[in-house]
């Protein structure tokens, strides 16, 4: 997994969020809920391509790292685990970054199905078990400077 820029070397490090750079940066996404916020480093998967590879054949990643799913628009989407190597969890968020569900520890070669629901226009996947550790659930908020466009913008995607 390549990941850029000082933000996300901060982040995968897991230095707190005041030692990172304050620069809202397309490398790095920050979740927030009543329990606080946490950031990750990510990898943007923003076209056909890049996400059908998504993070197959990744043999491990950074403990606070991860991979944003962007699609153009709000949509029902599923994912499975062919060729993954490592247990992920999967956020499942609308258009304005609002996690709407969080799959728990989607295990490595599954096949199966893992929908998101509808309306969904970005997924965050993260390590398999990260999401309950750090309370992440549906209501929370993803920010990062994909988030929202000029029909649905985000109140500030990266405050």
């Amino acid at each position: 997994m390549r990941l850029l820029g000082a933000a996300a070397l901060a982040v995968a490090l897991g230095l707190p969020l005041a030692a990172q750079a304050s620069d809202c940066a397309p490398d790095r996404l920050t979740v927030r809920g009543d329990w606080g916020q946490a950031g990750f480093a990510v990898e943007v998967a923003d076209d056909a391509r890049e996400r059908a590879q998504g993070l197959m054949n990744v043999p491990e990643m950074p403990r606070m790292a991860g991979m944003l799913f962007v699609y153009e628009a709000p949509q029902s989407v599923a994912f499975w685990m062919r060729n993954t190597l490592i247990p992920l969890d999967m956020i499942f968020a609308g258009p304005d970054g609002t996690v709407r569900r969080v799959h728990d520890r989607a295990q490595p070669h599954d096949e199966t199905p893992i929908p998101g629901g509808p309306d969904i226009q970005y997924v965050l996947e993260i390590n398999g078990g990260m999401a309950a550790r750090l309370g992440i659930a549906p209501g929370d908020t993803l920010r990062h400077p994909a988030i929202g466009s000029e029909t649905t913008p985000a109140a500030d995607p990266c405050d």
